[in-house]
């Protein structure tokens, strides 16, 4: 079970319209939203199957009504003070349940999330990223200043929590007072003089906890006493920490488990049999948990860590499993998640020549960035066990580098294809060589020259053409010098979209056309120019800005050499990606306005008159030149639109681009598309999957088409667009007249 207290996904107010509550039914997946008063009390709820039953007896169902007029006004409901209670609740249909306070406010919402639960914003399961912890422990030796600047290098480190342990001396130990361990062991001895030394007062954990909150950090915390279990919920830390010197203490895992947090256990120094004990303690309990395998040696042998175990800890735990290490280096962890790890903690210092035996074992700041780093790469690596399918950037580069099925003479529409009527010829764009069996003995469907591509097409008994659409705005098709006259055959576009590669820049209009043509034009920058060029705007090396200034300017005056040529009244549009990548890495938000102020003063070097010069919306991760980069401006909408606001350029809004990105930034689709629509003068209509899933068929990714479409007719009213289908152009369109068939439904 998860319990989530960011609530803007899930409720509406009472005044919204139903049209808001089913956005934000269709943006949080899982089929609710609650209604609430301006204050918070919840006044119902309301479902796919409540709207459903709503607009079948109503026969002038009108979407401007409030929410409120459509709830179920008794919805199921759960105290938050017996938040576990809501796991006997959930069934067939209720997966997801307020928990309300005394005075009936909305306070949370429990998830039906049975291999799940969440720590403060991070979540923990199957499919989460690992949960990092920095475990500062006692490594701040006493000192709240210490362990505020632990928490703040943990920031900046990208640890998802920092945590802390909480003792209360006199009631854990069997004797208090100064010497009271005078006679114990040599290594209690030392441990206890330790704590003793370096333990901090609550009032003093609280200060720091403050601090976390500050920064925006997750709080974990170790109690070992029932009195710190009490401190510790007094504040509110979001999930407790049992550590494996109290695995086989029941009355405390008890007491913790009964708190109504989640429990992260860990399992060092135990047998087999104390860790099947203390697990059906936890689970009576009720609460969510997850157990690490730990090796408790300081530092421990690398021979003794046995990572292989965490398999049979999670058959034996049937929770989330996960690492807690003392050896030394961050590569272990890196295994760990590689065979499972769903939460790594590792000791955190800022010196490891301070007194105490854990600073021996902790991570530097930068030794810890590191692994955090490694950590989101190497989870990124892993995938899935699904079927293999072609990345986008294998698509790319397939097109570019395989073979393809052509014909070997001149084929007329009729002819039985024969073996020797095909042969196998680079780039891949056609049918793969493979197929070359299914199409002999077919009957050719057109005509083809010599060379000619073979496209899966072929294969079947119908063909996409071209024909004339109708659509609610001015719609156009992508195209290179080359290919005007085939996908103009069957149709007549609103206007083209003359998409350049580097050598076109170098083609007279003049030389390719002959009469005017009855549309309009738009063109299209190029992102890679002759001798791996990529054009960056944002670059601070003189010679890269300079060029691309210049490149720039070359595309301007190509686009407005060929306006004798088209029906075009107005100013062409000129879409540019303006630059700002990087081939590492993303840069940290902070560095983006410098960028932008880079380009802003690029731009005021270009004579833009002619054009109407747009900003392309940019995804997260750019395929260029065949490999994966990465992508900081005009990615984020936020920071895109404070661009455009102070520089006053328009944008060019890519909705398979902006969906990646609002993937990747972790914001609704819904509210990029607010932001951005009011301010592009040009749409490149796509679908998109993940983070880096570009150029998708329309239908056959992620994107929400009637959402869109109802927020384009209101935002972007009569703004023109393109079907940007990835390799859409080959077979005479093919990809582009889909697109175009599948999206008059919606535009």
């Amino acid at each position: 079970m998860i319990i989530e207290r960011h609530l803007t996904p899930f409720v509406v107010y009472a005044e919204d319209p139903v049209l808001a509550a089913l956005e934000k039914i269709t943006a949080n997946k899982t089929g609710i939203v609650f209604v609430v008063s301006e204050h918070g009390h919840l006044r119902g709820s309301l479902s796919d199957g409540d709207f459903r039953r709503w607009l079948t007896s109503t026969p002038k169902a009108d979407l401007t009504v409030s929410a409120a007029t459509v709830a179920n006004p008794s919805p199921v409901t759960v105290s938050i003070d017996q938040a576990v209670r809501a796991t006997d609740l959930f069934r067939p249909g209720v997966d997801i349940i307020p928990l309300v306070d005394d005075k009936g406010h909305v306070v949370a919402v429990a998830l039906n999330r049975a291999a799940e639960f969440r720590i403060g914003r991070r979540a923990v399961g199957p499919e989460s990223p690992a949960l990092l912890i920095a475990e500062i422990g006692n490594n701040h030796n006493g000192s709240v200043e210490t362990a505020k600047r632990l928490v703040d290098e943990a920031v900046v480190a990208g640890a998802d929590v920092v945590k802390f342990q909480h003792r209360d001396m006199d009631s854990l130990y069997r004797q208090s007072g100064e010497d009271a361990h005078a006679g114990e062991d040599l290594g209690a001895q030392y441990t206890l003089d330790l704590l003793r030394k370096f333990n901090l007062s609550t009032e003093q954990l609280f200060e720091i906890f403050d601090h976390c909150r500050d920064r925006g950090i997750e709080v974990m915390c170790t109690p070992w006493d029932r009195k710190s279990v009490d401190d510790l919920m007094q504040w509110g830390v979001p999930a407790l920490k049992v550590a494996s010197a109290d695995l086989t203490n029941h009355d405390l895992l008890t007491y913790m488990g009964q708190q109504g947090v989640p429990l992260i256990v860990s399992t060092g120094m135990s047998t087999e049999t104390e860790i099947r004990e203390s697990v059906e303690v936890i689970r009576s309990t009720g609460a969510p948990f997850a157990v690490l395998h730990c090796q408790s040696t300081y530092p421990a042998p690398f021979k003794d860590v046995n990572l292989r175990y965490m398999r049979r800890l999670a058959e034996i735990a049937q929770a989330p499993v996960g690492y807690s290490g003392h050896e030394r280096g961050y590569h272990i962890p890196l295994a760990a998640i590689a065979l499972g790890a769903k939460v790594i903690e590792k000791h955190f210092t800022i010196d490891r020549f301070m007194e105490g035996n854990d600073h021996k074992v902790s991570l530097l700041p930068g030794e810890f960035a590191e692994m955090v780093q490694r950590t989101r790469e190497l989870e990124e690596a892993l995938g899935s066990d699904g079927p293999r399918a072609v990345s986008t950037g294998e698509s790319m580069n397939r097109a570019n580098l395989a073979k393809s099925l052509v014909a070997a003479r001149p084929v007329t529409q009729g002819e039985l294809l024969a073996e020797q009527d095909i042969t196998i010829k680079s780039p891949g764009r056609g049918l793969q060589p493979n197929s070359r069996a299914e199409l002999v003995g077919r009957v050719a469907k057109r005509d083809m020259a010599e060379g000619d591509f073979f496209f899966p097409s072929d294969l079947t008994d119908e063909a996409l053409h071209g024909r004339q659409y109708s659509f609610n705005r001015p719609w156009g098709v992508p195209v290179r010098y080359h290919d005007v006259e085939p996908l103009t055959r069957d149709c007549t576009p609103d206007f083209l979209e003359f998409h350049y590669s580097y050598k076109d820049l170098e083609i007279d209009a003049d030389a390719v056309f002959t009469e005017s043509l009855p549309m309009g034009y738009t063109c299209h920058v190029p992102d890679l120019f002759s001798g791996d060029f990529i054009l960056d705007l944002a670059s601070f090396d003189d010679g890269i800005w300079k060029r691309s200034i210049d490149e720039l300017q070359r595309c301007i005056e190509a686009t407005t050499s060929l306006r004798k040529w088209f029906d075009q009244p107005t100013e062409p549009v000129l879409v540019c990606t303006m630059g700002g990548f990087t081939p590492d890495r993303h840069l940290p938000a902070a560095e983006r306005p410098r960028l932008y102020a880079r380009i802003a003063e690029a731009l005021e070097r270009v004579d833009t008159n002619g054009v109407i010069l747009t900003a392309q919306t940019l995804p997260p991760f750019p395929w260029l030149m065949g490999g994966q980069q990465f992508h900081n401006l005009f990615m984020d909408p936020r920071d895109t639109v404070d661009f455009v606001e102070q520089y006053g350029t328009r944008l060019c809004l890519d909705i398979s681009h902006s969906k990646l990105s609002a993937n990747f930034i972790g914001m609704p689709f819904s509210e990029a598309v607010e932001l951005l629509a009011p301010r592009s003068d040009h749409l490149h209509i796509v679908d998109a999957t993940g983070v880096d899933g570009e150029g998708v068929q329309i239908g056959e990714g992620e994107v929400d088409w009637p959402l869109l479409a109802r927020q384009l007719d209101e935002l972007a009213p009569g703004v023109m667009f393109i079907p940007e289908i990835w390799m859409g152009h080959v077979n005479n369109g093919e990809g582009f007249w889909l697109a175009l068939e599948r999206l008059e439904q919606w535009f």
